[in-house]
């Protein structure tokens, strides 16, 4: 792995922030590898723009901030149309298909979309869209092991959700193997 870049975007209220420290917990916690998150969401709690950027590496991380993702998962249009340029010419593009519409791409660029909400609502919470995201991130992208994910997952999310919350990144992994 080395090091990667990763920037996970969307609306305040989709999870936005607590995908990125899953997957950050998941790669130091219980990977013994390097993470960094940093944060920024607009003044309102919900619907406004907000990110979470986080590196992985398996040397210390000397610069915390990403630069030039070579990940990027985008749960809304505007996330998607305002973090794109940033994105290297062959970042692997994670989407919410049924919220973001894909243009401007660079060539090199692969783009691995999953209908997250609805997948969400059909195990019975909208909210937990952002697990579907996880479970679908990790299997795209195999920077972090399933395991490990999923401890972080159980150790991120409130006590007495955490069934729903695996059921939700079980279904987001396997659409993901699916599409490999």
């Amino acid at each position: 792995m080395s090091t990667t870049e990763i920037k996970f975007a969307g609306l305040g209220g989709q999870g936005v922030i607590l995908a990125g420290i899953i997957i950050g917990r998941a790669a130091s916690i219980y990977d013994n590898k390097y993470a960094t998150l940093t944060q920024s969401f607009g003044p309102e709690a919900r619907g406004s723009a907000c990110s979470a950027q986080v590196i992985l590496s398996d040397e210390k991380i000397l610069y915390p901030y990403v630069t030039r993702p070579e990940v990027l998962m985008a749960l809304s249009q505007e996330a998607f149309n305002k973090f794109l340029p940033e994105a290297r010419d062959n970042a692997t593009i994670i989407i919410e298909e049924e919220l973001v519409r894909p243009k401007g791409l660079k060539p090199g660029m692969k783009v691995f979309g999953i209908p997250a909400t609805r997948l969400a609502e059909e195990l019975g919470r909208k909210m937990i869209l952002n697990i579907v995201m996880v479970g679908f991130f990790t299997a795209v992208t195999k920077l972090v092991n399933y395991e490990t994910v999923r401890e972080a997952v159980k150790a991120s999310v409130p006590h007495g959700t955490e069934h729903m919350n695996l059921r939700a990144y079980d279904r987001g992994y396997e659409y993901g193997q699916a599409l490999l």
